[in-house]
């Protein structure tokens, strides 16, 4: 005679990948505070929503910040400078903590997204080194020449920030890389600086696998 045991349901863990966080939903500036360097001023004068993009009309200076702080993600970021309009300066900012520690800008690694320059790193009362290179005052110069399109065409920044490395590439091209960054979690922030520049995603992905429960017969 056979006798068959069918034993409990098993729960196995699994790894799973993280699924993307879009920072902005396409209508809405929700999720976000903002900081102005003018006191007169709204947030509706610089940062507005239009057809499924961020619109920032660059003056007066200021920031959009994250309500939430962030650590290990890989961010990426598609923006356009105005079409028909001269192409200047913003930036992205990552690990941005203490407010206004130069000016308008908090204490924050700044990604440079100026034209001709994205992709230089800017030390807003942060440090990082990077591997090979001697930095201009507190800015670390790309690798290379620009990957950057041609003003008012789409350009795609991914930000990969990994305990205290930060890995950055601009339409697919590594622009630049470092390490011994002086922290390692922080809100991130998009610029208003000067011209009119325009986002579309802002999307971040969190590094490593989460655990899910999967059940598993056995008999």
């Amino acid at each position: 005679m056979v006798f068959r045991y069918l034993l409990p349901l098993l729960a196995v863990p699994f790894l799973a990948k993280a699924e993307p966080v879009s920072l902005f939903d396409g209508k809405s500036l929700d999720g976000w505070s903002f900081d102005i360097i003018s006191e007169d001023a709204k947030p509706s004068d610089v940062w507005s929503v239009s057809d499924g993009m961020i619109v920032c009309k660059g003056r007066p200076p200021g920031v959009m910040r994250t309500d939430k702080e962030y650590s290990d993600y890989e961010l990426t970021v598609e923006w356009r400078w105005a079409p028909g309009k001269k192409p200047g300066n913003s930036g992205v900012l990552v690990h941005a903590s203490k407010p206004r520690e130069m000016f308008v800008w908090p204490k924050s690694l700044e990604v440079q997204l100026g034209s001709g320059n994205a992709g230089d790193f800017w030390m807003i009362g942060e440090s990082v080194k990077v591997e090979g290179a001697k930095p201009e005052g507190r800015r670390w110069l790309k690798k290379g020449e620009s990957a950057e399109k041609e003003a008012g065409e789409w350009n795609t920044m991914t930000v990969r920030c990994e305990g205290d490395t930060i890995r950055v590439t601009v339409n697919g091209t590594l622009m630049n890389e470092g390490k011994s960054l002086s922290t390692t979690k922080g809100a991130i922030c998009l610029q208003s600086e000067g011209a009119e520049i325009h986002f579309r995603k802002v999307e971040l992905t969190p590094l490593g696998a989460t655990k899910e429960e999967s059940p598993e017969k056995s008999r």
